[in-house]
C-alpha cells in the first residue's frame, strides 16, 4: 500500500520539525491536512519508529484512523523523534527521503 499523503508534504514536516522553534508552523501544516492525510501521516511515523511492519501499512493506517483521539498535530508533535521516524518511515516503505528532499529544494 503507497501513503496517499504527498512525498513532499511529508518531506516539508519532517524539514520543519527538525529546526528549532518551528513547531508552531508545524502544527499548523499538519492541522491543514485532510484526515486521510493525517492519518497516513500517522502511519508513516509509527512504521518509522517500529510500531509496524512496512508490511503492515493497511494495518497501521486503519489505526492511525481508528484511534484518532488527540488532534494529529498535538500527537504527532509530542512524539519523540518526530523528523527521523517521517525519515525512517518514508525509507522502510521504499521511498528515497534524500531524492526527495532534493526534489523539495529544486521547486
Amino acid at each position: 500500500m503507497t501513503p496517499e499523503i504527498s512525498v513532499p508534504k511529508v518531506v516539508h514536516i519532517i524539514l520543519q520539525a527538525r529546526e528549532v522553534n518551528r513547531e508552531a508552523e508545524v502544527h499548523a501544516f499538519i492541522d491543514a491536512l485532510n484526515e486521510d492525510e493525517k492519518a497516513h501521516l500517522v502511519a508513516i511515523a509509527w512504521i518509522g519508529r517500529g510500531a509496524f511492519e512496512p508490511e503492515d501499512y493497511a494495518e497501521a493506517l486503519s489505526t492511525a484512523f481508528s484511534e484518532a483521539t488527540t488532534p494529529t498535530a498535538d500527537y504527532l508533535l509530542g512524539m519523540p523523534h518526530l523528523s527521523e521516524n517521517l525519515e525512517s518511515g518514508l525509507e522502510a516503505l521504499d521511498i528515497d527521503v534524500a531524492e526527495a528532499e532534493e526534489d523539495f529544494f529544486d521547486r
